[in-house]
């Protein structure tokens, strides 16, 4: 024979229905004091009581049927060697066949009559009712809060808008009065530096000239020569080395692209050797009757 038994810690039915089975809204609806109203609705209200007390104590006597079976049920034992895992098979099996019962199955009605359901309805209603007032006072509540949290942050949007327009406006009359004043400032630092290097230019050229016309002076016998040997030519004077050296370094600066420089008979061949060989000078690979000097700025 199949045994059902209950499943381990679970209450027994008498004990479940004894702590509320029967549904809160019936128990309610069957100690409710009558309203006042018609008479009429009086005495349908209470009939209806009636049927729904008789109906209810229909559904306890075979409630407490069933359970009373279920204990003599559990008192068996079962015969076979492996009982524990039978007993498990068999919880399993039970409590599946339940889960599908309850699962197809679709809820019934306790009672049929009209004005039961009608009560039973209002009641419902007037839950829901009050559900969705509570849940509307707090909808409205945080609205209320959010207007007032939107609010001030507006407020504060509104005046970090100004304090950036201050900023910029500030930024820029800073910015223009600066570019007037490095603008001023570079001028001004541009010709004193002029002014520097016109300056260090002539104590170059002066301390150049001192040094080549003590080490290298003019050469007054050569020339004398030339003029003595050549009596019917008119006589060529001979430029100084400081002179050949202006003259390579005007060209060199002046026309970068073609700084070669025609040597003449008033370039001393001896300087020209010397600036030749020193490095100072090149001549030019095609015309050895050309020169320029060393471009050392490169």
């Amino acid at each position: 024979m199949v045994r059902h038994r209950r499943a381990p810690g679970a209450p027994p039915v008498t004990q479940w229905l004894r702590n509320g089975a029967r549904g809160d809204a019936m128990a309610e609806l069957i100690n409710a004091e009558p309203t006042k109203a018609e008479p009429t609705s009086e005495l349908c209200l209470v009939d209806a009581k009636k049927e729904l007390l008789m109906e209810c104590n229909n559904i306890w006597e075979e409630l407490e049927e069933c359970q009373s079976k279920l204990m003599l049920l559990g008192i068996e034992t079962l015969l076979q060697s492996d009982t524990k895992l039978a007993l498990l098979m068999l919880q399993w099996k039970a409590l599946t066949v339940d889960y599908q019962e309850c699962h197809e199955r679709s809820p019934e009605t306790i009672s049929t009559n009209p004005d039961v359901l009608l009560e039973l309805g209002k009641e419902e209603l007037q839950k829901v009712k009050n559900d969705l007032e509570k849940v509307l006072s707090a909808v409205c509540s945080k609205n209320k809060q959010l207007e007032e949290d939107l609010e001030r942050e507006q407020q504060w949007y509104e005046g970090q808008e100004e304090m950036l327009n201050t900023l910029n406006r500030i930024e820029e009359e800073t910015k223009s009065q600066v570019e007037q004043l490095y603008e001023t400032r570079g001028l001004e630092e541009l010709h004193n530096k002029m002014l520097q290097l016109k300056t260090y230019k002539k104590e170059l050229l002066s301390a150049l000239g001192e040094f080549l016309d003590e080490h290298f002076p003019l050469p007054q016998d050569s020339g004398s020569a030339i003029k003595r040997n050549s009596s019917s030519e008119p006589a060529v004077e001979l430029l100084a080395l400081q002179d050949i050296l202006e003259i390579l370094i005007n060209k060199l600066m002046a026309t970068p692209h073609e700084p070669y420089v025609t040597i003449n008979e008033s370039f001393w061949p001896p300087y020209i050797e010397l600036l030749l060989r020193f490095g100072m000078a090149l001549r030019h690979p095609e015309d050895p009757n050309r020169m320029r000097l060393e471009a050392f700025h490169k």
